[in-house]
């Protein structure tokens, strides 16, 4: 069996490659489209609902039992190594 000579007759093998690269490449770029808010949104973004966290105690405990476990290895931020002394 010879091969074929012709273009026509050979397999499309880089077009195919480009339109698999392109394809996610696309489709991340699409993906990252931003719509700014308009003022009139920005009241229902800000209820409790739209919260990370949307109980402001939960969130004061759960820093608290963090900060706690991550004493030693230096905690939120703050110098000392969990021995009391900065």
């Amino acid at each position: 069996m010879s091969k074929p000579t012709t273009r026509a007759a050979r397999p499309r093998s880089g077009q195919a490659h480009r339109i698999l690269l392109l394809a996610p490449i696309l489709a991340l770029l699409g993906g990252c489209v931003f719509q700014k808010v308009q003022p009139w949104e920005r009241d229902l973004l800000a209820e409790p609902e739209m919260q990370l966290v949307p109980d402001a105690q939960e969130q004061a405990l759960d820093e608290h039992v963090y900060f706690s476990k991550e004493a030693p290895h230096g905690g939120e931020g703050v110098g000392g190594g969990g021995c009391g002394c900065n």
